[in-house]
């Protein structure tokens, strides 16, 4: 679909007799329509490195695969719907017409309870912490383990990526920041060397787990009981990761919003119910794998501030708090293991 059939779909589409009467979300891989009480996704008919959604059937099957993958821990997710045309009127689970793509369907939740939402208006509260780790511990207890065996290179290339921001960084920010990326590289380089037969061996002893994949706070409401969605489908090797790997994003974002003792809460709950840290190297890893979680933001803001220049300021700013953030995780470990 093309984003102006979306736009026409959410304004005069239909689901059984009822118009939608709906707005559009527009993401990155994704339109979301948004209706009284339900909420639709469609992908994009786009192809990027980590994702093919070009063909009908390729968005078919991910929808399929994000509504069983999502349904592991969420109970918004209600299934996989067409999208029809028939005599130019557009409708979403209809049974006539041409299917001209799939919808996620789900139950709309209050975005005021969004977490990321909360969090900017300093309203988390610690006591959402405790149920918030123990709906991800029983989650991540009962996900299957998978056994992808680390690679060095691929670690190293993975954080290492950075360098492509780091000329319109130094432009942009100046020599300071153009530095933490530079010195970024070679402690991550000398840590994943160390630290390697560790990282090899929580694979094989099960703590890498087919999960989230995208724990961070945009990915969770909270309620009284908790509710996560927008898990990753779409490349296995996004979700099937180390546990202090998926829970390190949730904690380095509450970090970047002076929130260490929301996340100081978090993980002695979390650690609770998944006992995944058994030596101190482990606690080493975790820091490193927020300092991975914030470096891939960094680069991200970065390369937005880049491609919308009406937001460029804003995205400059949170980059030069995610640089910041991993200098500081660079200097933990650095007195850590002196």
């Amino acid at each position: 679909m093309t984003e102006t059939e979306v736009l026409e779909l959410a304004k005069r589409g239909k689901t059984g007799a009822q118009t939608l009467n709906g707005h559009v979300i527009d993401t990155h891989i994704s339109w979301v329509i948004l209706t009284d009480d339900l909420a639709y996704k469609i992908k994009k008919p786009i192809k990027l490195s980590f994702l093919d959604y070009t063909s009908l059937d390729l968005r078919k099957g991910n929808c399929e695969k994000e509504i069983i993958l999502n349904s592991r821990y969420s109970p918004i997710y209600l299934g996989v719907v067409p999208v029809t045309l028939n005599n130019g009127e557009w409708s979403l689970g209809g049974e006539a017409g041409d299917i001209m793509d799939y919808a996620v369907k789900m139950k709309r939740m209050d975005s005021a309870k969004q977490m990321d939402t909360l969090l900017k208006k300093s309203a988390v509260s610690s006591d959402s912490m405790k149920p918030l780790a123990e709906l991800i511990g029983s989650f991540h207890n009962n996900a299957d383990m998978t056994y992808h065996p680390f690679s060095l290179s691929e670690s190293s290339g993975l954080f290492n990526d950075l360098e492509q921001v780091g000329a319109l960084v130094e432009f942009q920010l100046g020599t300071v920041f153009r530095d933490i990326i530079t010195s970024s590289m070679v402690w991550s380089d000398q840590f994943l060397v160390l630290y390697q037969h560790r990282l090899e061996e929580r694979v094989k002893i099960g703590f890498q787990r087919d999960v989230h994949g995208d724990l961070h706070s945009g990915n969770i409401f909270l309620y009284d009981t908790p509710i996560l969605f927008d898990g990753i489908e779409f490349n296995e090797s996004f979700r099937q990761i180390d546990l202090l790997y998926e829970v390190a994003f949730l904690c380095m974002e509450l970090e970047v919003h002076d929130r260490y003792d929301l996340s100081e809460s978090f993980l002695a709950h979390y650690t609770q119910a998944v006992p995944c840290f058994e030596i101190a190297e482990d606690s080493a890893i975790f820091n490193y794998y927020k300092c991975l979680r914030a470096n891939i933001r960094a680069k991200v803001h970065a390369l937005r501030s880049d491609q919308t220049p009406e937001d460029k300021f804003n995205h400059l700013q949170e980059t030069k708090k995610y640089l910041q953030l991993m200098e500081f995780y660079m200097k933990w470990n650095k007195q850590l293991f002196k």
